[in-house]
């Protein structure tokens, strides 16, 4: 070891060695003291034999620090106390005293370096259960490793508290990410396949958490989208994204592509401005109407990139802090866009990261939940299997959100519970437990909502009892006399979730409970009329939310059940149902009507093509949100071209069948 390192181990700096009266010498030189030591060596490079007299032989290097100096005496400031320079002189010379007996001292130095053992361990243990510490309150080295062991060992403490846990709403990075749980199916071989050498070319000015950015994508260029906060308070901090001056006519044209109900105009402007979320949304929905999933999926992760790059410093998808106003229309995109992505990836066979994406968009939002995934996120840990989540929601939302009053929740939850009980890796005592608590949960849903029962057995397809199929409580008089409200919820859930009460195990469990649920309803409960009474007042009418949810999910029984005055009006797949009190930061100009340029080749032309407009037209007299002139008169003729395509003459030539069924005059 050379000086240099000599002097850090014992924290001291140049020129402050102690000195005294035959100082320490050594009796090794290394390289970089060689400059300062001078040539000691002989010729040929043999050591002289005065030198062993001089200075002292050390076989171990480290044999040189006092132990007991060090723990006893901390080094402050890379300087020791003077008892200790002093005590480093004396042993100094007591060393070169000893130097001329080589065998002797090593015996002499294993026993007392035994005893030295013997005492730190003593004094550890007594300092480790008293809990004291050193005079000048520092801790040598061997302390803290002791702690961080004993830290990392078998005796660390348990989990906290299910109360002092992440928040409910918690989201975390790595279960964005689809690929973490198809790995976990699949294995990462299978799953990333070659994509490992491809990632290291990408041009992509970021790392994202909600999409991977692609190699087929157009290079990104900022789109004019931008976050802003509006302010935090009580913990909270609101945002909304803003469109620039360019991004808005961009939106404007989008509009009118959109009245054209011709989705090359979408495909048209997505060549101009390839990151415009709400086109690539909408031409999203059409791709996936054509059956083309992979490129619908590709959409909507390329409009969540474009948003993405865009966040606000302080914007975190995870800390459930940060909140979206959903009556800005500037913000719904970004609901939207989550949606759809959460929709496919529970088509893909990722309910865990849909679930992640569930409680995302719910966080966004909490209290006003303007796409009700309250009705989602059940079924969504259902089939990722996390039911201590699902319960924990209900334990601590019940107080404040009556989640028992929705369906769903109703009979999620003692689902949960007994699926729990159902894992052979718990306790006795807590199977027993959970089992009960799925028993009684289950029969308050079944008395609060008694026209499930029916429809879940022939979602299922089993065959009911016949005392339960004839019996009152549960005949076809309880379907027909909940509110359309109530029917149209409990549609929903058994059309998204009935096939998880499929199970032999499950449906014996629930056959057990409705004979109990039947034996108190006949013995006159007085629940079963408390029940009845609450289903008449809470259930009269469903909120707005609930019905953008119904038109999100797309699913065929509940969307039957929508009202009326909802059907007929026209949902667009990029603002489905906007909020009544929506809050707009600028508005579309105002198109003029065609009719009051009463020309009939244009007003003929613009039937063919919305977008059309004709030469000495200014952009703002009806072309503002068109394409240019070229482009429209080049849309034209194709449109032209395809209605003269689809006329069609009856000639002589007609096929055998239609002369058959005709009056017979052909001839």
């Amino acid at each position: 070891m050379s000086r240099r390192a000599l002097r850090r181990l014992r924290g001291e700096q140049r020129g402050q060695e102690p000195l005294g009266p035959g100082a320490l010498q050594f009796g090794f030189c290394d390289d970089d003291d060689a400059e300062e030591d001078g040539p000691k060596r002989g010729p040929g490079g043999r050591r002289p034999r005065g030198a062993e007299k001089e200075g002292v032989r050390v076989n171990n290097r480290f044999e040189l620090i006092n132990i007991e100096d060090l723990e006893e005496g901390p080094v402050v400031n890379g300087e020791r106390p003077d008892s200790l320079l002093t005590d480093a002189v004396v042993s100094g010379s007591k060393r070169r005293s000893q130097s001329g007996s080589a065998e002797p001292k090593k015996d002499g130095e294993s026993n007392a370096s035994g005893k030295l053992r013997k005492k730190k361990k003593k004094q550890k243990n007594k300092r480790n259960s008293t809990g004291e510490t050193s005079e000048n309150g520092l801790e040598d080295i061997d302390r803290i490793l002791e702690r961080i062991e004993d830290s990392s060992g078998p005796h660390r403490p348990g989990p906290p508290p299910l109360s002092s846990r992440k928040h409910v709403l918690y989201v975390e990075h790595r279960h964005l990410n689809p690929d973490t749980e198809l790995k976990r199916y699949f294995g990462a071989r299978a799953v990333l396949g070659e994509q490992r050498p491809r990632q290291r070319q990408r041009v992509y000015p970021k790392c994202t958490w909600l999409t991977t950015p692609k190699s087929t994508w157009p290079r990104y260029t900022k789109p004019g989208l931008s976050m802003r906060l509006l302010e935090s308070k009580k913990g909270l901090s609101c945002f909304v994204f803003e469109h620039s001056e360019e991004y808005q006519q961009t939106q404007h044209k989008f509009l009118a592509a959109v009245e054209s109900m011709e989705p090359n105009n979408i495909v048209v402007l997505l060549q101009t401005s390839p990151y415009h979320v709400d086109s690539l949304l909408q031409l999203s929905d059409a791709c996936r109407f054509q059956d083309d999933q992979e490129m619908a999926r590709d959409l909507v992760e390329r409009a969540l990139y474009s948003m993405e790059c865009a966040f606000h410093p302080l914007f975190s998808l995870t800390s459930g802090a940060c909140r979206l106003d959903y009556r800005r229309p500037e913000n719904r995109s970004f609901y939207l866009a989550l949606y759809k992505q959460m929709s496919f990836l529970e088509k893909r066979g990722c309910p865990r990261t849909a679930l992640e994406y569930c409680k995302l968009i719910l966080s966004l939002e909490p209290d006003e939940d303007p796409l009700c995934m309250l009705l989602l996120v059940d079924h969504l840990a259902l089939r990722a299997r996390n039911y201590e989540y699902l319960i924990r929601l209900f334990q601590e939302w019940e107080a404040h959100r009556n989640l028992s009053q929705l369906p769903n929740f109703a009979f999620s939850v003692p689902l949960a519970y007994f699926l729990l009980s159902q894992q052979a890796d718990l306790p006795e005592q807590e199977l027993s437990s959970a089992r009960e608590k799925a028993s009684f949960l289950v029969r308050q849903a079944l008395t609060m909502f008694p026209g499930v029962l029916m429809p879940l057995l022939e979602y299922c397809s089993v065959r009911p009892d016949a005392a339960v199929a004839n019996h009152r409580f549960f005949g076809p008089d309880a379907e027909i006399s909940q509110p359309p409200a109530l029917s149209q919820l409990v549609s929903l859930y058994l059309g998204r979730s009935h096939f998880l009460w499929k199970e032999p195990a499950i449906m014996s469990w629930l056959e057990e409970n409705v004979r109990e649920v039947l034996q108190a309803v006949d013995a006159g409960d007085p629940a079963v009329e408390e029940c009845e009474n609450r289903r008449k007042v809470l259930y009269q009418r469903a909120p707005r939310n609930i019905h953008r949810h119904v038109v999100l999910s797309e699913i065929k029984e509940a969307v039957a059940a929508l009202p009326p005055d909802v059907t007929a009006q026209s949902v667009m797949g990029f603002d489905p149902l906007p909020p009544v009190d929506s809050i707009s930061s600028y508005t579309r100009p105002e198109r003029l009507s065609p009719v009051s340029h009463g020309n009939t080749i244009a007003l003929f032309f613009r039937s063919l093509l919305p977008s059309y407009t004709m030469e000495g037209e200014r952009p703002e007299d009806g072309g503002a949100e068109g394409l240019d002139r070229s482009q429209g008169l080049n849309r034209l003729m194709l449109a032209v071209r395809d209605m003269m395509a689809t006329f069609h003459f009856h000639d002589l030539e007609a096929p055998h069948e239609d002369r058959a069924e005709g009056d017979g005059e052909w001839d």
